[in-house]
């Protein structure tokens, strides 16, 4: 069968971090229609932005003057990698800073959790008068430093260590394309520093259960030869959990909900066909217990093509006299 050009684009097939309001998905993952080529490697720095000023106590959304507005910083390096043109292995490792911008609580700064996924497209297939494409991924995170997460909403993440199991559709029509994913996450429970903590009971013990989370996005766009551009609607919801009670602190086991808004674009420049450049950003308009963030994202990658074939040696042969 004929591969569609979608498979064929050199795009990085990036992991991109839900740094605000939820910092327990490593989270948002990768989530596009494309794989990179065969023994091609894209890798290069990111960079990103979140800030909010309002959120969720449960389902009442206020603000908090004694926070101010809180801001996260993310400095990351991210890639993907082709083993095959059906199996691609991605990794992101993000050092993360955060800050509020009144009160006394100050902000920290450090490596957060390190991700690798495997990526595989077992059918693609002409449906119609569109190319269809299932994926299936599993991806693993974990802390890449030994930062505090029983300090939110200043926390770098939550430290628990997690299993993403992913199904996901892309069905493209000459230059658009729409891709629907879902996501279940599992959490590993995590250990804080101290003894006793309160949730909707007394817990004595420095062990806190994490709940499971469940994500779905869907996104839907332009894609074609060296520039996608997409919008994205995608959703977080954690299985389990309670709401942050009346002008008290986020706790790692609060249900976090969010429902964000976005859009995406990547370029892959005609000059420099080896350069390729990522910008996104994203509005939370629906919570609990997260921030209302607005956040930006751009990074510059370099693509490494290892399968170049090298020029065969001349045949050549000098004649004797």
């Amino acid at each position: 069968m004929k591969r569609s050009s979608k498979t064929c684009l050199r795009y990085c097939s990036l992991l991109y971090l839900l740094i605000a309001g939820i910092h327990s998905a490593s989270a948002q993952t990768d989530i596009d229609g494309i794989m990179m080529a065969k023994k091609n490697l894209c890798i290069g720095p990111m960079y990103g932005y979140s800030s909010w000023k309002n959120y969720w106590e449960g389902s009442l959304k206020r603000e908090n003057l004694n926070l101010g507005t809180v801001s996260t910083q993310m400095y990351g390096v991210m890639g993907a990698y082709g083993v095959t043109h059906k199996l691609n292995i991605l990794f992101s490792a993000p050092y993360v800073t955060t800050k509020a911008s009144a009160g006394t609580l100050h902000g920290m700064k450090g490596f957060q959790d390190g991700s690798l996924w495997v990526k595989y497209q077992p059918i693609e297939s002409k449906i119609g008068k569109g190319d269809l494409s299932l994926y299936g991924l599993a991806g693993v995170s974990a802390p890449l430093s030994n930062y505090v997460a029983d300090y939110l909403p200043l926390s770098l993440g939550l430290r628990s260590k997690t299993l993403s199991l992913r199904a996901m559709g892309d069905y493209q029509i000459g230059k658009l394309f729409a891709t629907l994913s879902g996501t279940y996450v599992f959490r590993d429970n995590i250990k804080i520093d101290r003894d006793a903590y309160y949730t909707t009971e007394m817990h004595y013990t420095n062990k806190v259960n994490m709940p499971n989370a469940l994500s779905f996005n869907f996104r839907a766009g332009y894609r074609h030869n060296d520039i996608v551009a997409e919008a994205f609607l995608d959703n977080w919801t954690t299985l389990g959990g309670f709401d942050i009670t009346r002008n008290n602190m986020p706790f790692p086991s609060n249900k976090m909900n969010a429902t964000r808004l976005g859009a995406n674009v990547k370029y892959h420049t005609r000059n420099l066909r080896w350069l390729q450049l990522v910008v996104n950003g994203n509005h939370v308009i629906a919570g609990r217990n997260v921030g209302q963030s607005t956040s930006i994202n751009a990074g510059l990658f370099i693509v490494f093509d290892f399968l170049k074939k090298q020029a065969p040696a001349s045949t050549t042969q000098n004649v004797q006299p």
